[in-house]
């Protein structure tokens, strides 16, 4: 089988609570693709940080930061589920966006970059609101009100394409949400 996805760069954010399954997953199959994938977070001035699984405590080393990055640098810039986001959209000075919400707000400026959202990765989204707003998505079940709050349009599958946006409903459905990627990236769905 030839990789379709050769010389395409994926971008999943990380931090602590992430879901040890969903990360596995993404670990394989983008690069048995041929995708190069790289894992950011907001390293806060540190070379790399470690981070511990929810199901096992598994430890996940990042070196690798998003303060930096343009968004535009990968082909599709995913939030996974468990609470990664809720990690990720903490800030020092609430007259700013956390970083990990203003490298999302950059990329939702960038049509070109395909945006993946699984399970609880749309609260990283609740500061800006109105990058959702109207947009079709599906998240957990638990922030269905969020969601509609927020302005989007929920709808009741386990994986929604919106234009550039992709959201998944949990982290147990991230083999359809990665297929789905996979599928966009490929070129054999708009």
């Amino acid at each position: 089988m030839t990789p379709r996805l050769t010389g395409k760069k994926i971008a999943v954010l990380i931090e602590s609570d992430f879901y040890e399954p969903e990360i596995h997953y993404y670990q394989r199959r983008f690069p048995e693709e041929g995708a190069e994938i790289h894992f950011l977070t907001n390293l806060w001035g540190q070379p790399s940080l470690t981070f511990n699984g929810h199901e096992f405590k598994e430890p996940f080393q990042a070196n690798e930061s998003f303060i930096d990055v343009d968004p535009k640098d990968y082909d599709a810039v995913i939030v996974p589920s468990g609470m990664v986001s809720d990690r990720l959209r903490y800030t020092d000075d609430f007259s700013k966006l956390p970083p990990a919400t203003d490298f999302m707000k950059r990329a939702f400026a960038e049509p070109s970059v395909l945006k993946g959202i699984i399970c609880h990765g749309m609260w990283l989204m609740a500061p800006v609101p109105e990058l959702i707003k109207g947009r079709r998505v599906v998240v957990h079940n638990n922030l269905h009100g969020d969601a509609i709050n927020m302005g989007a349009t929920y709808v009741d599958e386990d994986v929604v394409v919106d234009g550039d946006l992709i959201t998944g409903r949990s982290g147990g459905h991230c083999h359809l949400f990665a297929r789905r990627i996979i599928d966009i990236l490929a070129g054999d769905e708009t």
